[in-house]
């Protein structure tokens, strides 16, 4: 089997899902496709020689590792000059509220909607019924305490979103100078615009 279509295919694969692939993904389809029965880390071989071959300075975008899957995705160079575009295409952004409903449920998870807004210190039905419709977060069982309340979690969507690998990849809280952040709760930061 010649080693360079191998690795066409799975570029290929991996540019035209939606979601990252994963490994077993990806190494189930050339199976399949192929009529061959390639091992994992053989795959793994050939991902990794495309991952080597996009860190060149000629491609603007790289494949990487989010939630647990390959995907490809513009360099860090890059960023700047597409954010700018994106930021003028979109039209459903999140809000400051939302931003901050998620953060609370990323570092806390598994979390109540009454621990929620605890920490903020206000409704947060509102925000939790948006980043559920954008598929953010997901109910991920229930709690032990009274009532039984729902408990929220990230999504793979989230991972996405975020450029993450797994949970992991957050930043740490000391990490992060609070300043550049404004305050959660207290006064009102100054209006994001944004549509919902």
């Amino acid at each position: 089997m010649d080693q360079h279509r191998i690795s066409t295919y799975i570029e290929s694969l991996i540019f035209v899902s939606t979601n990252p692939m994963s490994l077993k993904e990806l190494t189930s389809a050339i199976n399949e496709y192929l009529n061959t029965s390639m091992k994992a880390d053989e795959i793994q071989s050939h991902i990794d020689a495309l991952t080597e071959k996009y860190l060149a300075d000629d491609f603007s975008f790289e494949v990487k590792k989010i939630s647990g899957g390959y995907t490809f995705m513009t360099k860090g160079a890059y960023h700047e000059i597409n954010g700018q575009v994106l930021k003028k295409q979109s039209k459903k952004k999140l809000t400051r509220t939302a931003l901050e409903t998620i953060s609370i449920v990323a570092y806390k998870q598994p979390i109540t909607k009454g621990e929620i807004e605890a920490i903020r210190g206000v409704s947060a039905d509102y925000a939790i019924q948006k980043l559920m419709e954008k598929e953010l977060i997901e109910i991920s069982g229930r709690s032990e305490a009274l009532g039984k309340p729902l408990l929220y979690s990230t999504s793979d969507k989230f991972m996405n979103h975020f450029g993450l690998n797994s949970i992991e990849d957050l930043p740490k809280l000391k990490e992060l100078k609070l300043e550049d952040y404004g305050e959660v709760g207290g006064e009102r930061a100054p209006a994001v615009s944004e549509e919902e």
